[in-house]
């Protein structure tokens, strides 16, 4: 038996939620790693203390969760409220309270677990501008709406179709969505469909039995069965076989499905992410995606705009992949020049931020320390792209001083909103107010 309660202790202590058991005078007496993270407190501190003395929650106050139990024979699941830890910080947390019963089935105290949501609430109690959501960095409206979407599903388990363009970080997204739900700390795997032969596919995600083809040596379980409570991400979902299709239709509708090669029907609770970067209705006309599961996976849609679309993040996607590979390369570049990043707003940028992203690794490892990246600094492929614009430009510095000074009196010498009617940036602006010898 102490061998068994040793084990038991050790699969406690390797989850991340908080756990806390109390006997039936509400005493404590378990309280794994997590709980002690949470709650700033060694577990020699709290062994043999009233647990409302040590879980500080606002519950208590009121009424004990695990007296609740007790007194209803009904457990709480999810219940929102807050701690206080050992140095009086307040914690949001969800937690779930349960009775704990003898092998003769009589209560002998209870079980408190519960997750730390302050990064959640954080960003639930900012009203203004999320500049960055979990990795994902998006200034504009279109993805500011995406993240307040991801904040108000994170209590859901519906399925959800994120659609974009290829590298507009449609797997991001996937992350914020698993990182925010209920299912934070359970599995998360990924399939991208595309890359399995098409005979494959079904034992990636369904797993396989000895026997069931040419190689296969021994049973192996499928990529539902390890995600079993947790989630799967199905990245290029329309890329998969229609035969497929119709198995991933069962799981979604029943949670039901068979190995490759087997008769023995098995149940998975899992939660879908699919992404397709393909056009739904062209895919669903050329019957490429069954109509029926197009259905089941939309529940929450969620379209990423491409980055030429949504040109006022580019800023601040720059500043960050600067800051991000200033300190992988340990290098210290400033910010890039004005004019490197007009030449980076007028680009349309087809790869999306995996392009701007690969744009500006590149431009970091050639700018030399403590520099501004310049347009010499960028590849080869964004350069030439500025040649459209060399005419406009030539236009407006040959042009006499009353044209220029026309479009600044327009925008009451306002020089940001006359650049941007020019089609250029301040500081070519500046410079063009010098060769014309205008005051500024």
């Amino acid at each position: 038996m102490p061998a068994e309660n040793k084990f038991n202790e050790e699969i406690l202590n390797s989850i991340a939620e908080g756990v806390i058991t109390v006997d039936k005078t509400f005493k404590v007496n378990f309280i794994n790693r997590a709980a002690e993270e949470i709650m700033g407190y060694k577990k020699d501190e709290v062994i043999g203390q009233f647990c409302k003395y040590i879980l500080k929650c606002d519950l208590c106050q009121t009424k004990c969760p695990i007296g609740i139990v007790l007194e209803t024979g009904t457990n709480l699941y999810d219940y929102s409220s807050v701690i206080y830890d050992k140095n009086g910080n307040r914690k949001p947390i969800k937690l779930n309270a349960a009775i704990l019963k003898n092998s003769e089935q009589n209560p002998v105290g209870g079980v408190i677990s519960f997750r730390d949501v302050s990064e959640l609430e954080r960003i639930k109690q900012n009203s203004n501008v999320i500049s960055n959501f979990f990795g994902i960095v998006g200034h504009g409206k279109a993805m500011q709406e995406i993240f307040r979407l991801i904040m108000e599903i994170s209590e859901s388990d519906a399925t959800v179709l994120i659609l974009g363009e290829s590298g507009t970080g449609k797997e991001l997204i996937a992350n914020a969505i698993q990182a925010t739900s209920t299912r934070k700390d359970k599995p998360f795997l990924k399939v991208n469909c595309s890359v399995f032969p098409q005979n494959l596919l079904a034992s990636e995600l369904f797993g396989h039995v000895k026997g069931a083809f040419t190689d296969a040596v021994k049973d192996r379980p499928g990529r539902f069965e390890l995600a079993d409570g947790g989630t799967i991400f199905l990245d290029e979902v329309a890329e998969m076989p229609l035969q497929t299709q119709i198995q991933l239709l069962r799981v979604l509708q029943e949670g039901t499905f068979e190995r490759v090669g087997e008769s023995i029907t098995r149940k998975v609770d899992v939660r879908v992410i699919a992404a397709t970067n393909i056009e739904i209705q062209k895919a669903l006309k050329e019957g490429k995606l069954r109509e029926d599961l197009y259905y089941r996976l939309n529940v929450i849609p969620i379209s990423i705009p491409p980055l030429r679309e949504r040109k006022e993040d580019i800023p601040h996607l720059v500043k960050h992949f600067i800051e991000t590979y200033s300190k992988l390369y340990r290098k210290t570049i400033p910010d890039i020049s004005d004019d490197g990043l007009e030449l980076l707003m007028k680009y349309s940028w087809p790869g999306n931020v995996r392009e701007l992203e690969n744009v500006i690794e590149y431009a970091v490892v050639r700018t030399k320390n403590e520099n501004l990246i310049e347009i010499s600094n960028l590849p080869s492929s964004i350069k030439d792209s500025q040649t459209e614009q060399i005419p406009q430009r030539k236009i407006f510095r040959n042009e006499n001083a009353a044209s220029l000074l026309s479009v600044l009196e327009k925008h009451k010498w306002n020089k940001t909103k006359a650049a941007k009617e020019l089609g250029i940036g301040r500081t070519t602006l500046w410079r063009m107010l010098r060769e014309l010898e205008i005051e500024s």
